[in-house]
């Protein structure tokens, strides 16, 4: 007859045997119905995750150093950055959590106790022990707890490098819609040197009997008005800066950019594109991660249905002092194994939480993917439209320079009122604005399918 140990040791085996029959569910990536290319370009591939690559200094591409060095500071002062960064270090202390579970416990005790009852003599029990445990992971609850931390770690890994790829982008946006209203702030502190000299022309006329007092006015008009738009645009830079200082954690007032209307150029894009470019895209994979996480959800909360088995020892002295002269020593070892038999549905709720967990990651993976096509979609197309925007805006700004010419030459020459130098002016000034508005929204196009695309191209 088989004696206890053989006996636990013949149960361990059937046990392992049972759990070869219980599998948590695959782990199947969400399928998504997808065209064979872009509209704006090229074809498609086999998507190959490369979330994990360096993106490297994709800001170089606008070819500002003052740009290269801001963004260098997002890595070591942006607090939404170091927060981030504070997230992946507790899920990764989340998953060495669960992984302790794989290994045995060992937790030792003493105590000392005086006790006395009646009129008996005081005693002192004095007891020491070792108490170890280990929990059998037959049915993967460990193992499928373990998995599920390390992709949700993964995950939150993805969402702080979506947050530095954010800003980093908003950064750059930020910085370049800056270098427009200084390139805004230089056209119109030219045109007013240009209109001031045009209303000391209509005053010296009207000195000379050959102008009417509404020319002068509407010299006045047009060059007052300019010099309130060259004063508002110091709001909108003012406010630029102050997003810039919070983005490499400085506060605004210890912060400032110098002047600087330097010419700027939109990067060209790749003339053929596939689904490569997605395939750093961290917020896409940290969603597909948190699907792989929930999967293994679902296998710990099916390992509820069967027993756990655990192996448990423990040994140590205890005595009284004075009565015994040797400590009584104590000691017990062998399995243990436990199994709800009742609980209300309690698992059946929780295998069905896990799984409606699955389901709701499954659909914001695929609305993650959606968004990022719908991203790159947008930008491509802005970028392509807005480029031929402007180069008819182009014309417009060089017809209209040429009419204003005339238009004054005429004044000058006395055939034509100021009312039409007034008009040919104003039209000069909107359509050169215009071209520096297109060139920031197409800038703004630049960076954001930078973005899009996950970090560069």
């Amino acid at each position: 007859m088989p004696n206890p140990f053989q006996r636990a040791f013949l149960a361990c085996v059937i046990l392992a045997a049972l759990a070869a029959c219980v599998t948590s569910p695959p782990v199947q990536h969400p399928a998504m119905d997808l065209p064979a290319k872009f509209k704006e370009q090229g074809r498609w591939k086999v998507a190959q995750p490369r979330d994990t690559e360096s993106r490297g200094h994709w800001w170089t591409i606008y070819h500002d150093p003052a740009l290269n060095a801001l963004e260098e500071k997002i890595e070591v002062s942006n607090q939404s950055l170091i927060s981030a960064a504070a997230k992946v270090a507790q899920a990764r202390a989340l998953t060495e959590n669960a992984r302790s579970a794989y290994f045995p416990t060992l937790t030792g005790n003493g105590s000392s106790l005086r006790s006395q009852t009646g009129r008996s003599p005081a005693l002192t029990t004095d007891a020491t022990s070792l108490d170890f445990g280990w929990e059998i992971d037959l049915w993967g609850r460990i193992r499928n707890n373990t998995s599920a931390a390390q992709a949700n770690t993964e995950a939150v890994a993805g969402d702080m490098e979506s947050t530095r790829l954010a800003l980093q982008a908003q950064l750059a946006q930020s910085y370049l819609a800056l270098r427009i209203v200084d390139a805004q702030k230089r056209l119109l502190d030219g045109e007013i040197t240009s209109y001031s000299k045009s209303l000391q022309l209509t005053q010296n006329r009207k000195a000379a009997g050959i102008a009417a007092r509404q020319d002068v006015a509407q010299a006045e008009t047009i060059l007052a008005a300019t010099q309130a738009q060259s004063i508002d645009t110091e709001v909108q830079r003012t406010q630029l800066e102050h997003a810039i200082a919070v983005l490499i954690g400085v506060p605004p007032a210890t912060f400032s950019l110098p002047v600087r209307p330097d010419a700027l150029s939109v990067p060209p894009v790749p003339a053929t594109g596939t689904s490569r470019w997605l395939e750093r895209r961290p917020d896409i994979a940290a969603a597909e991660r948190r699907v792989a996480s929930a999967n293994k959800l679902i296998g710990a909360a099916r390992a509820a249905y069967f027993p756990t088995l655990r192996l448990s020892a423990s040994g140590g002295f205890s005595g009284i002092k004075d009565l015994l002269s040797v400590p009584a020593r104590f000691w017990s070892l062998g399995p243990q194994m436990a199994a709800p038999l009742i609980d209300g549905g309690l698992r059946k709720s929780q295998v069905d939480f896990a799984k409606g967990t699955y389901d709701q990651n499954v659909a914001d993976y695929r609305q993650a993917v959606l968004a990022g096509l719908q991203q790159v979609e947008d930008n491509l197309a802005a970028l392509r439209v807005l480029e031929r925007e402007a180069g008819v805006q182009a014309e417009a700004v060089r017809a209209a320079r040429v009419s204003e010419a005339a238009a004054l030459d005429l004044y000058k020459a006395g055939t034509s009122d100021y009312l039409n130098v007034a008009a040919a002016q104003n039209a000069s000034l909107t359509s050169e604005l215009t071209a520096l508005n297109i060139l920031n929204r197409r800038l703004a196009a630049s960076v954001l399918l930078v973005k899009a695309l996950g970090g560069g191209w």
